[in-house]
């Protein structure tokens, strides 16, 4: 009689494992399964391939009828699986995303017949794969929370265009008192739409995707925040922020900023100054130039540089048409659509 050398042929290098989105482009194994050779008595190619179903699927009438089936090859005695991969197979086999349940393996050696080697369990916790969009101009996530009454009806869009492809970013002011906390849902006035919550601590860290995500984001205090979700990358990014402008055309020339106040009801950054029109200019947070505001060639309000989206090239400085005191007007409360006026007082 045909089978494998011992019960406990086939063999896996981990027995539990949680599976994460920011794995998925990995080429690093996450599992190894080795099993020996089956002896057929003649010396013949044998064809093996694994077998992975759920555990109610390997009894009954017809066992391991649903089961997912790689073939690994002729005389292959090891298998390595990547995130990816695996990940694949738990959600063919309808385990649920974020959520840890039971699979379980063996491995078909195949001649002139089939055997089978033991069973052995994986706890899997698999994460839902990242689906690209249709491309549209401008798409959203919406963030509500305490600084606006956890109102989903008038969640504040983050917006990502194709450039940025699944990079969403937009501006939140939280104010003084509550808990400070929030969460991003995919659907406008939908509490049961996709939601994106917080799976780390601080004020950057890895993002949590699921329907009622746990963890909501928290910013240490009151402030206006720049908020980045990037949804392939799973991360998010709070960044708290004051504004002011610098360069040659303001009172402070390249040396000392000029700085701004926020208008609450008008959600907009504004100061008075005394502008030149022989210099240029450009908006910065926090007096620095890790985020800064230029204009592009079409003369539009663009980030030069961005913590979340990087450095952007061609970004001109901006310039005022005369000599006089202007009213600068910073508006970034349209996420995806920021601008700003230089007006003539």
């Amino acid at each position: 009689m045909v089978t494998f050398p011992s019960s406990s042929a086939l063999k896996s290098t981990v027995s539990s494992v949680t599976l994460a989105a920011t794995d998925s482009a990995s080429s690093t194994s996450t599992m190894d399964l080795s099993w020996p050779a089956v002896d057929y008595g003649i010396p013949t190619q044998v064809t093996y391939t694994l077998y992975f179903d759920i555990p109610s699927d390997t009894i009954g009438s017809a066992p391991w009828g649903k089961a997912v089936k790689t073939v690994v090859g002729v005389d292959a005695l090891t298998k390595s699986f990547t995130t990816k991969a695996l990940n694949t197979i738990a959600l063919q086999l309808g385990l649920l995303p974020d959520q840890t349940s039971l699979m379980v393996m063996h491995v078909e050696a195949f001649a002139d017949r089939s055997v089978y080697s033991n069973s052995v369990a994986l706890s899997v916790k698999p994460y839902k794969p990242y689906v690209k969009p249709v491309d549209l101009p401008i798409q959203y996530l919406y963030i509500a929370g305490d600084f606006q009454g956890w109102n989903i009806n008038g969640a504040v869009p983050l917006a990502s265009t194709i450039k940025t492809n699944t990079k969403f970013e937009g501006y939140i002011y939280i104010k003084d008192g509550g808990t400070f906390e929030y969460k991003s849902y995919a659907v406008l006035g939908n509490w049961n739409s996709e939601s994106y919550g917080d799976a780390s601590d601080g004020t950057s860290g890895i993002l949590h995707r699921a329907m009622y995500a746990g963890g909501n984001f928290k910013a240490p205090k009151a402030g206006y925040y720049e908020i980045g979700i990037n949804i392939p990358d799973s991360t998010w990014k709070q960044t708290a922020t004051t504004w002011s402008i610098l360069g040659d055309a303001t009172p402070g020339g390249w040396s000392t900023d000029t700085q701004l106040t926020y208008d609450v009801n008008k959600q907009v950054w504004m100061v008075k100054a005394d502008m030149k029109t022989a210099g240029s200019f450009k908006f910065r947070a926090n007096n620095d130039w890790k985020i800064d505001f230029g204009i592009d060639a079409k003369g539009k309000l663009a980030y030069a540089d961005n913590t979340f989206f990087g450095y952007t090239e061609g970004i001109n400085n901006i310039t005022v048409p005369a000599d006089g005191n202007y009213t600068i007007t910073l508006d970034l409360s349209h996420a995806g659509a920021y601008t700003y006026s230089a007006i003539k007082n």
